[in-house]
């Protein structure tokens, strides 16, 4: 099921959590260096590929670099993508309830995601300080590879602040079911999302 980004209420985001404007710029530039880094990595295996078939001179290192670089694209992005709704759901159930039920299920797996991501801070974290203090390295070339793992739990935190602000927002609609949805991700229903897509079609999107 598609979404469509949350709701923006600048007044209530500044009065029931001001933490969100800030959030969401840290995250839009975590997004926006895992995307240079993306680019980049084409252009370094482009270059790659060109040394190899043309010079016969590959790029030492090239494997090593590659691996290490995963979870840079891989998850500092993770908490832009749930800002935007743009992670799978299956909300087939919760689609169905309205009012309290709905934004209290909601508020439900909000809080089992913020407990896993804790988890996986608490233990990405350590995996990180163990790869620091042991000097940990890759095998062909020995590139560090503490700030790959680090990136996993800088990732992580950011993310777990986005599931915080999430939930603030169901227990502000639990509260008053009412209120225009503000930082919470929006289900578009079939009919706004066959707009969205002529839309996106006519312009060339």
């Amino acid at each position: 099921m598609s979404l469509h980004p949350e709701a923006v209420d600048v007044h209530a985001i500044r009065c029931f959590m001001p933490g969100s404007t800030a959030d969401w710029r840290v995250e839009n530039g975590f997004t926006l260096f895992a995307a240079f880094f993306i680019f980049g990595l084409m252009r370094f295996g482009m270059g790659q590929v060109l040394g190899r078939q043309l010079l016969n001179m590959p790029i030492s290192g090239y494997i090593d670099f590659v691996e290490i670089s995963m979870s840079s694209f891989a998850f500092l992005a993770i908490a832009y993508c749930q800002r935007v709704g743009g992670h799978v759901r299956m909300d087939l159930f919760v689609n169905k309830a309205k009012g309290r039920l709905h934004w209290g299920m909601e508020a439900f797996g909000t809080l089992v995601a913020i407990f896993l991501i804790a988890v996986l801070i608490w233990y990405g974290w350590d995996h990180f300080m163990r790869a620091w203090e042991s000097g940990d390295s890759t095998i062909d070339t020995q590139i560090p590879v503490w700030p790959s793992k680090l990136a996993v739990p800088l990732a992580f935190g950011l993310l777990l602040i986005r599931l915080l602000v999430n939930f603030a927002g169901y227990l502000r609609l639990i509260g008053n079911p009412a209120l225009p949805p503000v930082a919470v991700p929006r289900i578009l229903t079939v009919e706004e999302i066959a707009a969205k897509e002529i839309e996106d079609s006519a312009s060339g999107k």
